[in-house]
């Protein structure tokens, strides 16, 4: 399959973007009643979690923007799959890989206007709180997500058939 690097870092950034985006763990900080951590949808301490009572703007540009990234990565990776029983494999390839660099911009997006937004929420408590896993999951779903539309393009840029699609459109 000339796209199997593709499809595995692809699988696996789609993997974390939806635990980045599912999870509650983007910042936490230690408090009297246990570890506080805040997410996009819910706010936790002490194991007991809850929906955010109210949701600043930036947050739910950050919501929507990873919804968008984890709907394009599932669409590229579903090129990705198609391209072995496509008769237009470069084609799929490319459209693969443009979706797949798209949910990675999409995704860099919203981690972009996550840390801005939260720092400038947090105000001077920014300092007692730090940035945890599921945000990191984000920033390593988009290095994983870019390399997998970089590898499509590759891989469609270097295959030999003849089934492009300017020989059949031809």
């Amino acid at each position: 399959m000339p796209a199997g690097g593709g499809l595995l870092c692809g699988a696996t950034g789609l993997g974390l973007l939806l635990a980045a985006t599912a999870t509650h763990a983007w910042v936490q900080r230690w408090a009297p009643g246990g570890t506080a951590s805040l997410g996009l949808w819910r706010s936790c301490l002490g194991g007991l979690c809850r929906p955010h009572p109210s949701t600043p703007a930036l947050w739910e540009a950050t919501r929507a923007l990873m919804l968008l990234s984890v709907l394009a990565a599932t669409t590229g990776l579903a090129l990705g799959l198609s391209i072995a029983a496509s008769s237009a494999r470069r084609l799929h390839a490319r459209v693969a890989g443009v979706t797949l660099l798209l949910a990675a911009l999409l995704a860099l997006l919203g981690l972009a206007v996550y840390t801005a937004g939260t720092l400038s929420l947090l105000g001077p408590a920014r300092t007692a709180w730090r940035f945890s896993w599921s945000y990191i999951l984000g920033w390593v779903a988009v290095i994983l997500t870019g390399s997998a539309g970089l590898f499509h393009l590759c891989a469609a840029a270097k295959d030999p058939s003849p089934e492009s699609s300017e020989v059949a459109g031809a």
